[in-house]
């Protein structure tokens, strides 16, 4: 078969290798869609410090069951079927306290390579996070069920149900899933900041007002009790983290969800967060309470990720097909093997 593989920051190679063995207790999936995502960019351009290099690339997939492990029940070969790459082992210490999103294992186990044209999956991702797609569900749409658990579990952490305004900083495909999902949560006024006419027009069709302000204008603009009820950060920059917390309202929270390298350091003033009680709020990676919201959201066709995959490409065009990834062309990009 063949794969992507990241050899380094900046390159990709092409290669060869073996179709995976579902073993005793796994599966393996014949990949219909892969979708480039953030994570992708960001590790192409830098590494990763929780993903080694080299290593197979793509892990937002679905596909078509291939292969059956002897001990799996209740799937068979040509199954249709959506999952994220990961699932808690439900025995670390940290799920053992009911924080299944940060299961210590998760991401070492997570599923890579779907930017190839079979991958396997894992014992504990078929268990706990494999779903029977129904008909009405593509491939591309099934792809997209780990960003938006990843969305769900982030909106979670704020309260968007009694939100008069929020603010999402940054217009890629996540701060576009945030504003589809704070206006099914009935949040009030749903505002993308961002500076792609392509993007913003998809906020638009996802119910959000845009913006393409400065950070000083949008400072002049939500300031004080003129502030959002929730900001969210999209982007992953420290200074829009810091930002985000200057643009909340007494009372509110900004939700800091782009994820910044190891070691970033940034501010807040001491002030408001005390005084005010504006909270600063982290969010990483789902449970499997969160994917079974995602699906059913997917599976009910309340969030058209479809507008978000604006090209697609084949594998053995990947690395131009990436590019459109990595120069913002494209929101999303569908590798179909």
């Amino acid at each position: 078969m063949l794969q992507a593989r990241l050899v380094r920051p900046g390159e990709v190679e092409l290669i060869e290798v073996p179709v995976p063995d579902p073993g005793t207790d796994g599966v393996v999936l014949r990949v219909e869609a892969a979708l480039t995502c953030g994570t992708d960019v960001k590790t192409w351009r830098r590494g990763h410090p929780k993903i080694p290099l080299p290593t197979a690339f793509g892990h937002e997939f679905a596909g078509t069951v291939a292969a059956v492990g002897r001990d799996v029940r209740n799937l068979r070969e040509g199954d249709r079927v959506a999952c994220p790459p990961t699932a808690p082992c439900f025995a670390c210490a940290r799920c053992l306290r009911g924080y299944t999103n940060l299961c210590e294992t998760a991401i070492a186990g997570m599923v890579v390579g779907a930017f190839g044209e079979y991958v396997r999956l894992p014992s504990r991702v078929v268990r706990t996070n494999l779903f029977l797609r129904p008909d009405s569900m593509s491939g591309i749409e099934a792809a997209a069920l780990e960003p938006l658990a990843c969305v769900v579990h982030g909106a979670g952490r704020v309260d968007l149900r009694n939100a008069e305004r929020v603010l999402i900083l940054g217009d890629g495909a996540i701060g576009l899933l945030f504003a589809r999902l704070a206006d099914l949560r009935g949040a009030g006024n749903v505002v993308v900041v961002g500076h792609h006419a392509n993007r913003l027009d998809v906020a638009g069709k996802y119910g959000a007002a845009v913006s393409t302000a400065s950070p000083d204008a949008l400072r002049e603009r939500f300031r004080g009790e003129d502030g959002a009820d929730v900001v969210v950060e999209c982007v992953g920059d420290p200074a829009l983290w810091t930002l985000a917390h200057e643009l909340t309202r007494a009372g509110g929270s900004a939700l800091l969800f782009g994820g910044c390298p190891a070691g970033t350091v940034a501010g807040f003033d001491a002030f408001r967060l005390h005084y005010s009680e504006v909270d600063a709020r982290g969010a990483f990676h789902y449970s499997p309470d969160d994917v079974r919201t995602a699906f059913d959201l997917l599976a009910a066709g309340r969030v058209d990720v479809g507008r978000l995959v604006t090209h697609t490409a084949p594998l053995r065009d990947f690395t131009t097909a990436f590019g459109h990834a990595l120069d913002r062309t494209a929101i999303k990009v569908a590798i179909l093997p």
